[in-house]
């Protein structure tokens, strides 16, 4: 019995010494959908060997919502080796001591991380939540762009359009769609609610996004069921598609999807147009971070490393059409556009590079520094979740219009059907069988 005992305690033994070799040789990378040139996984596992000697393979996982990665991560804790959050949620893992430092001394392989922008470093630190935290140090940027509005040229002259106030004007009843993405939505109209606060300045963008407050939060409230009826919906991905098909005039919405829906809509002779309002707004970001339960740290650091190359980060830009952190030469070359008549100053991002005042870029993904200069980084609502939580299902439970209103009864009388329906088969077959 004993020999037996032993027997099987050795091959236990071994099976978890091979899984865990076998672990080491596996990277398990979660990331949004759609957010990557997929070319690129099998690429850094060769490259990874060239410039280790050692093998590895991606296991590539997405996700949808930040907070169910963030339960995987936080609950479950699910060993993935790299993730990429947004903002607020790099700023709460931070906080709750979730994430791992990045390795940045990898032997011959060049430094890539030092390609980052310095804009996006500065904002990142941002999130530190106490001080002597650098936040560099445990997340890297990928992405980035700011929230304003996604507006059709026809039915939306420009002047209507320069404020967040346009969410009030009667004219744009019933075709307007807002990002159902609370945090974002509150940055930006935060800054239009105390705009007269700015302006005197008795407060600045920044303490608005940080110092978020019950007053604040019903401010901001007050702004969204004032504007309920031009509301006609609160849209999570299909407000892009509405708007190329000439369906909506405004769409409330991120840099990135707005890109999409104007070369989109070019096909159809639809003319959209993004801006970003006067009284400010918010600068998000996403970045790669390394989970505190993550199980190969070094290959994590490694692929963060190659998607920081210029010509990756090039190809995501392609794939995604969202905008790099990277900021070198070879972005300016890839990303200038002769045939725009006008230059943006984006001298924020491309720091100590001749000319970046100056560039032929396109002012979605580049906004000019004049407008950077009015967007703030968006926090996470900490305590105040809850209330911001609240908030919103007041204002998007009390925007039924007519529309949503029929919608809704059509859909509860389907579904009363169908239970109908059901239990009188159900009945019909008990009767069978008995």
């Amino acid at each position: 019995m004993k020999k037996l005992l032993a027997i099987l305690l050795l091959g236990l033994a071994a099976s978890l010494g091979m899984q865990a070799q076998d672990r080491a040789h596996i990277l398990k990378v979660y990331n949004w959908a759609d957010y990557l040139d997929m070319k690129l996984i099998q690429e850094f596992e060769q490259w990874y060997k060239a410039q280790t000697g050692e093998e590895v393979k991606i296991v590539y996982e997405t996700f949808d919502i930040n907070e169910n990665m963030l339960m995987q991560i936080e609950k479950g804790h699910e060993d993935y080796d790299v993730v990429c959050p947004s903002d607020y949620i790099i700023e709460r893992m931070l906080r709750n001591d979730l994430l791992q430092p990045i390795q940045k001394n990898f032997g011959k392989t060049p430094n890539y991380l030092n390609n980052v922008s310095p804009f996006a470093i500065d904002k990142f630190q941002q999130m530190a939540p106490r001080k002597g935290i650098t936040v560099s140090d445990y997340t890297v940027g990928y992405m980035w762009g700011t929230t304003g509005f996604l507006y059709n040229a026809k039915y939306v002259k420009p002047e209507e359009i320069t404020s967040w106030g346009a969410l009030l004007n009667p004219k744009f009843k019933n075709n307007i769609y807002v990002k159902d993405a609370f945090r974002d939505v509150y940055t930006s109209l935060i800054c239009y609610a105390k705009y007269d606060l700015i302006k005197s300045g008795k407060t600045t963008h920044e303490e608005l996004s940080t110092n978020i407050t019950d007053e604040n939060i019903s401010a901001v409230e007050k702004v969204l069921k004032d504007a309920k009826p031009q509301i006609a919906g609160w849209e999570v991905d299909f407000g892009k598609e509405r708007m190329t098909q000439g369906k909506a005039w405004i769409d409330l919405t991120w840099s990135g999807d707005a890109m999409w829906a104007i070369e989109e809509a070019k096909e159809t002779g639809v003319k959209l147009v993004y801006t970003v309002p006067q009284e400010g707004s918010n600068v998000w970001f996403d970045g790669w971070v390394i989970p505190k339960y993550a199980k190969n740290a070094k290959a994590a650091s490694y692929f963060i490393n190659f998607m920081c190359m210029p010509e990756n980060a090039i190809r995501n830009m392609d794939e995604t059409g969202y905008v790099s952190v990277i900021s070198t030469p070879e972005v300016i070359e890839e990303m200038t556009d002769s045939t725009l008549n006008k230059t943006v100053d984006a001298s924020y991002f491309f720091v100590g590079i001749p000319g970046a005042d100056s560039l032929m870029l396109n002012e979605v993904f580049y906004p000019d520094k004049s407008v950077i200069d009015r967007c703030v980084l968006m926090h996470d609502c900490q305590d105040k979740t809850e209330k911001m939580l609240a908030m919103w299902d007041n204002v998007k439970g009390n925007n039924l219009n007519t529309t949503m209103i029929i919608f809704i009864a059509a859909a509860v009388l389907i579904i009363i059907g169908a239970i109908i329906y059901t239990r009188i088969r159900k009945n019909r077959k008990h009767h069978h069988r008995r």
